[in-house]
């Protein structure tokens, strides 16, 4: 039923053919409210920011380098990390994962200053670089010919906790009468995650090569090495989507409330609308599946740039804030994530799935690392119009060029009836 894994990790790799299609169900839906949970714990600081920055008396690039430099652990993590998933269990890295991250988010609050806030939420990216580089090669492997498809319910998973993580963290925060209440109760809530996941999904799920005998027939037309011309033309499209899309995130509830004098509850509603913009992943995986996935990639970025010139040039009111929101949840994540994670593990051949993962977490991840530093420079310089132009208008172009370099006919191609 499967192939044969490599023969230095044979006794890491059972076989699926004996999980049954309940097993497959319960350990899928534990997996994705792990990462679920991953995305409200990233999302709760970024709402909560105009208060961390007013009680620290932190600079606007103090506030962006907080609210995206924890993606630096994830982006630090991820190539590591992909090794590792070629070689250990993935299920006990994804179970340490979770517990790294809410320990970092539990210490969070603890924070006397800059620096060793920035030291917690580093930590906080390390363990969801983890989970994310393991998550992916999980479904990247059982899922093989089914990937995008799979990743795009990952990624409706991921839009939930965006959509549910400042409405939750502002709730938590004004019940408390404190910004630091969110991060206590999403700390704790790692924890019960954890044990989830070792209780509730299989090894025999978590470690599976490719999923099918025949997903492996002939990939000679695959580079033999992972670092090869696609990888660099999609590393760059990740660069590019990573940079935008946190960008946006990183400032974007900051951009509301002190440009366009929105209130805490609305920016926190528009940020939630861009999370549920996210959860079109999943078509956005099912036509990843289906058709050429360097074209769509570029038809993301033009929609994203479009997006973008209308949310920081011309709206004002919250309805239309709402609206190009969950646009832009729609589109940098939903469409430019999704394919992005899944063309970089295609453009790889089936036994360096894990690699192809970790390199997608490397290329994205480090972009958003700096991406908000950078939108508060243009901000600076530019004003937050100028700021919107540059970083996710223009920027997109440079995306679309190193698609220019992608040809998807040396790249794993999915089987149309396997494909649904």
């Amino acid at each position: 039923m499967v192939d044969a894994p490599p023969t230095t990790t044979s006794s890491a790799r059972p076989s699926p053919r004996h999980l049954t299609p309940a097993a497959v169900a319960v350990g899928f839906t534990v997996l994705c409210v792990s990462y679920m949970l991953n995305a409200m714990d990233r999302q709760v600081f970024y709402p909560l920011l105009p208060e961390i920055r007013q009680e620290f008396g932190f600079s606007l690039d103090q506030g962006g380098l907080l609210a995206t430099g924890f993606t630096l652990g994830i982006a630090l993590a991820g190539l590591p990390a992909g090794y590792l998933m070629d070689r250990l269990s993935r299920k006990s890295i994804v179970v340490m994962s979770v517990l790294i991250y809410s320990l970092g988010t539990l210490a969070i609050p603890l924070a006397s200053g800059f620096v060793d806030m920035s030291v917690y939420r580093l930590v906080s990216g390390v363990g969801e670089g983890m989970q994310a580089t393991a998550l992916y090669a999980i479904v990247g492997a059982f899922f093989f010919h089914r990937r995008a498809v799979a990743a795009g319910v990952v990624g409706v998973a991921f839009g939930a906790g965006v959509f549910l993580g400042p409405l939750v963290g502002n709730r938590i925060a004004a019940a408390w009468g404190d910004w630091r209440g969110p991060f206590y109760v999403f700390a704790a809530a790692g924890l019960v995650v954890a044990l989830l996941i070792a209780v509730g999904v299989r090894r025999t799920m978590t470690e599976s090569v490719t999923g099918t005998t025949a997903s492996v027939s002939d990939y000679g037309h695959v580079p033999a090495s992972p670092f090869n011309r696609n990888t660099l033309g999609i590393g760059i499209a990740c660069a590019v989507s990573g940079l935008v899309f946190y960008g946006f995130l990183g400032l974007y509830p900051t951009f509301l409330r002190e440009h366009l004098g929105f209130g805490a509850g609305q920016a926190a509603l528009a940020v939630s609308f861009s999370g549920f913009g996210a959860m079109m992943a999943l078509p956005a995986g099912w036509l990843g599946d289906r058709f050429n996935q360097r074209n769509l990639l570029g038809l993301a970025f033009l929609a994203t740039s479009a997006t973008a010139t209308l949310t920081y040039q011309y709206a004002t009111s919250a309805p239309a804030q709402y609206v190009l929101a969950f646009l832009m949840g729609a589109f940098a994540s939903g469409f430019l994530f999704t394919n992005c994670t899944t063309a970089m593990q295609r453009a790889v051949r089936p036994e360096h799935v894990g690699r192809g993962a970790g390199l997608f977490m490397l290329t994205y991840y480090v972009a958003a690392a700096f991406s908000g530093l950078l939108f508060a420079r243009l901000v600076d310089a530019f004003d937050w119009g100028g700021a919107g132009l540059w970083q996710l208008t223009v920027l997109p172009a440079l995306g679309i060029a190193g698609l220019a370099l992608v040809d998807t006919g040396r790249m794993v191609v999915p089987r149309r009836t396997d494909a649904g």
